[in-house]
C-alpha cells in the first residue's frame, strides 16, 4: 500500500464542480488486484446530508483530487461514499473507488484560456507558471452562477 496526503478534493457535477474544503485528507492506493483506492476526507459537518444522500443512493461520483503537492495535476477517480462518522463538530468521510486513466489536460485548458485572454510572450509564460502552481478553477469548470 502507498499513502498520500490529500490537499484538495472536488466532486464533478453536471453544472460544475462542488469543492469540499479539507481540514485533513489522506488517499491510499491499496495496490491490490482490484486497483482500489481509499479516500478519507475530514470536512465540516455541514456536508453530512449530501454524504448520507450519496451513501444511501450508492452514487458513483467523479472526484478530482490534488495529491502531495499543490502543483500536481488533479487525479480523477470514480468513487462511492462508503461511510461517514462524526468526529467532534466535523465528519470523516470514507470513499472507495478507482483511478480514471484519462488525463484532465489541465495545462492545455489553462493555456487555451490564457491565449483567449490575449496573453503572449513573457506575460503568458508568467501567468501559465503561476496558474500551474496555484491551480485556479478554469472557466469551463465553474458553476453557471460563477461564470458572470
Amino acid at each position: 500500500m502507498k499513502t498520500f496526503k490529500m490537499l484538495s478534493v472536488e466532486v464533478m457535477q453536471d453544472d460544475g464542480v462542488l469543492p469540499f474544503p479539507l481540514y485533513d485528507g489522506i488517499i491510499i492506493n491499496q495496490e491490490n488486484s482490484h486497483r482500489l483506492w481509499v479516500l478519507e476526507l475530514y470536512i465540516d459537518a455541514k456536508y453530512e446530508e449530501i454524504m448520507e444522500k450519496w451513501r444511501s443512493e450508492k452514487a458513483l461520483l467523479t472526484v478530482r483530487v490534488v495529491i502531495s503537492y499543490p502543483g500536481n495535476e488533479p487525479a480523477s477517480f470514480v468513487v462511492s461514499v462508503e461511510d461517514w462518522r462524526h468526529i467532534g463538530d466535523r465528519i470523516s468521510v470514507l470513499m472507495k473507488g478507482r483511478l480514471k486513466r484519462a488525463r484532465s489536460k489541465y495545462a492545455e485548458h489553462l493555456l487555451e484560456e490564457l491565449l483567449d485572454e490575449g496573453l503572449a510572450g513573457d506575460a503568458l509564460l508568467e501567468r501559465f507558471e503561476t496558474g500551474m502552481w496555484d491551480r485556479p478553477k478554469l472557466k469551463r469548470d465553474l458553476i453557471p452562477d460563477e461564470k458572470n
